[in-house]
């Protein structure tokens, strides 16, 4: 058997992308002619290709006997086998696509795997990509209980998008791509993750895809790394736990720690809506096996080592273990929960959210408190405008605040000429392109309904323009 290949990859440990080396299983691609015809090209290990090519013209029903073979001649440096059988081959040949890991079919190759092509744009969070996996394993129910099946999902910044598995780890992408094509989604610069091992026919699939980070539990083959280098793919393996290999592309993926808390700034959580529009309170509509303000806190405690929640019916969260203050200018809407948050903040500054943004991203959030010291106000500015109520707030602010709400007006922005505020676009805190839904909020029940129907799959357009009222803002 030939001797896998050493290859230098980078592997995570320790929080860091750390140089390494591996041997790698060899992918070799034999040209396949019987009787002069161009047959298939075999996708195979490049040992005993013999006992390949024999056993698969016995499987294919080409030859019964070993005396049906005329001659049978490999050339190892071209990939190339010529074989004579006994008799023509059959007119119309109609091969059946193997489900599994054995001997498959490839053809033509994509165009971003025929040429070189640049590394995609964008850059992936592996927080995002471990979140993923683990959604992929949840799924996977058939894979768990006897292990017959493998499987693959699509995902972004958000999570999971599109779900497949099948006896054939092949088969998985062609559902995967399928329902894209039925649900109209994009899967261009997205991540791809795998329960089978990655090898070129999964690579020129990705590719057409215009998938951007394929991952997989197992190994890869050594023309599935070469592939993805000249795509511009970045390509992982053995991504189990916390810990991961990158063979190609690794500067596409940013190491996130997850325990290190936003210094200086406290998280604060609005809750003192009178959600009107929906007709009961937002905040414990139940969404993905939990309450929309659960999903909230969960994200912001992990980001700050302070978390207040704004509301007056502290009650309603006793279970939630963290701050709860009240308004201290009553009823005066969004503009009043901030300045009470701010004002009751130990840190000087404060990142707000409200409590039914259920997409919330934290990179995104790191970001933006990486600029506090930049301003009075860091504040996002998506399609939509302005996003208040995803924004970091200085004590600073509160004097201007307290102008603002004295004179009876309740628009956020109101106090904004009176401070220094740095916009940040939108775009500049995702690499995936679903930056809207960190915004994302529900008003109506309508809305609500929506949001949840569509959830895991991809959130669409309409959906993600569903926004906070302009007289919220």
């Amino acid at each position: 058997m030939t001797e896998e290949k050493p290859l230098s990859f980078h592997q995570l440990k320790n929080g860091r992308l750390q140089p390494a080396q591996r041997r790698v299983v060899e992918e070799y691609p034999l040209r396949l002619k019987v009787n002069g015809q161009e047959l298939a090209t075999l996708v195979c290990s490049p040992h005993q290709l013999n006992f390949l090519l024999v056993g698969f013209f016995r499987l294919q029903g080409f030859i019964t006997t070993l005396d049906d073979i005329e001659c049978l001649g490999v050339c190892a440096d071209f990939g190339l086998a010529e074989v004579r059988l006994k008799g023509d081959l059959p007119v119309k040949l109609q091969p059946t696509l193997t489900s599994g890991c054995g001997t498959g079919i490839s053809y033509n190759l994509p165009q971003q795997l025929t040429t070189e092509q640049p590394a995609k744009p964008g850059r992936y969070s592996s927080t995002a990509l471990f979140r993923l996996m683990n959604q992929l394993a949840k799924q996977a129910e058939q894979y768990r209980n006897h292990g017959g099946i493998h499987s693959a999902a699509i995902g972004d910044a958000n999570g999971l998008l599109l779900f497949a598995e099948d006896i054939g780890r092949h088969n998985t992408f062609d559902r995967l791509a399928g329902e894209a094509w039925f649900k109209q989604i994009d899967l261009a610069d997205k991540m791809l993750v795998t329960s089978g091992r990655v090898s070129t026919e999964m690579v020129a699939k990705a590719a057409r895809l215009g998938i951007g980070l394929i991952a997989s539990r197992t190994s890869v083959t050594d023309k599935a790394i070469a592939l993805c280098e000249q795509a511009g793919i970045t390509l992982i393996g053995y991504l189990r736990g916390e810990s991961l290999e990158v063979y190609t592309h690794a500067q596409q993926l940013q190491i996130v720690t997850a325990t290190t808390p936003v210094a200086g700034v406290t998280g604060v959580i609005l809750a003192g809506g009178e959600s009107r529009r929906m007709g009961s309170d937002k905040s414990l509509l139940p969404f993905h096996g939990a309450r929309f303000i659960d999903h909230t806190y969960r994200i912001m405690a992990e980001l700050f080592d302070e978390v207040i929640i704004v509301t007056n019916s502290p009650d309603l969260y006793s279970a939630i273990p963290c701050r709860k203050v009240p308004d201290l200018y009553y009823a005066q809407g969004s503009l009043a929960g901030i300045h009470s948050g701010l004002s009751h903040a130990r840190h000087n500054a404060a990142f707000v959210v409200a409590c039914d943004m259920p997409f919330i991203n934290p990179e995104a959030i790191t970001l933006l408190c990486d600029l506090a010291a930049d301003g009075d106000v860091v504040i996002p500015i998506s399609t939509h405008g302005p996003e208040p109520l995803h924004a970091l707030y200085h004590k600073r602010c509160i004097p201007a605040m307290e102008m603002v709400l004295d004179a009876g007006h309740k628009r956020i922005v109101g106090f904004f000429p009176q401070v220094d505020v740095i916009e940040v676009p939108a775009a500049d805190l995702s690499p995936s392109g679903a930056v809207e839904n960190f915004f994302l909020n529900v008003n109506t029940p309508q809305e609500y309904f929506s949001l949840r129907d569509t959830y895991p799959p991809h959130r669409s357009e309409e959906t993600t323009n569903k926004k906070k009222t302009a007289e919220s803002i």
